[in-house]
């Protein structure tokens, strides 16, 4: 019982499922709670049984304050609207809140600082090593290159994603703005379209693709006269994410209140 227990949120959905089986292998965490949206046919059933597998003696609920309660962090990869509603809760109960949603406004994010006065969070567009790892290199191949580098983030996902550009890739344009001195409010140009004209030097260009189960694929590109340097991370399987998850959560329990993001949590 020492283990911290674990409360999920979108326990239906592909990336629930995934961080509900890694939790309960892992020898350093126990799962406590299992949450739905309201009107989910998975709402009352057990876990174990409605996931095609044995019983758990865990009952899938639409009534969070109950599941958080119980748990000592919460594993979230929803929508942003969710995410804060289950925010206010995790600070009442005092849990590590790991966000692995995307998708946020400004005003979403700025709304998240009241929760992390109060308990850690945890947030990240990405929880896999490597894309951290991807986020440093940028970070740097940036700072390194002068602003008559063109940067290109190019970012695949499969065809239910519903926000672009992808958290991750929208990390990935941070990190090159950082390495330039600047934010990417200033340098981003957005999807293109018709006649665009040139593009501004030192601007941060996005594209999106989408299709098929492609789990996440970015490639950032630096491109000058003459040559091109291009830094690429492919996953291959979602239980990336969901490993990088649960080592936040776990990371996240001797931590005081506050917003932290995987570059904390792995010590980049």
């Amino acid at each position: 019982m020492n283990r911290p227990g674990i409360a999920i949120t979108g326990a239906s959905g592909r990336m629930g499922q995934m961080l509900v089986r890694t939790v309960l292998e892992s020898d350093q965490a126990r799962l406590v709670g299992a949450i739905e949206r309201p009107g989910s046919p998975w709402i009352g059933r057990d876990l174990g049984e409605v996931m095609g597998g044995p019983a758990l003696g865990i009952t899938v609920t639409d009534d969070p304050v109950e599941a958080i309660a119980k748990a000592q962090a919460v594993i979230d990869f929803t929508t942003p609207e969710a995410t804060l509603a289950f925010a206010e809760l995790a600070a009442q109960a005092r849990a590590v809140h790991v966000i692995g949603t995307t998708g946020f406004s400004p005003e979403q994010l700025a709304a998240l600082k009241p929760a992390a006065r109060h308990a850690p969070i945890i947030r990240a567009g990405n929880m896999s090593l490597g894309v951290n790892l991807l986020v440093g290199l940028t970070r740097k191949v940036a700072a390194a290159l002068g602003e008559d580098w063109d940067v290109e983030v190019v970012e695949a996902h499969h065809n239910r994603k519903v926000d672009a550009p992808s958290g991750t890739a929208l990390m990935l344009g941070e990190a090159a703005a950082e390495g330039r001195g600047r934010s990417l409010d200033e340098l981003r140009t957005p999807a293109r379209e018709g006649i665009t004209g040139a593009r501004a030097p030192g601007s941060i260009g996005f594209a999106a693709i989408r299709g098929g189960d492609v789990v996440g694929e970015h490639d950032v590109i630096f491109a000058t006269a003459g040559e091109r340097v291009v830094l690429r991370h492919l996953a291959t399987d979602r239980a990336i994410f969901a490993r990088g998850a649960l080592r936040a959560a776990l990371w996240g329990q001797d931590k005081g209140p506050g917003e932290y993001d995987m570059a904390d949590v792995l010590g980049l």
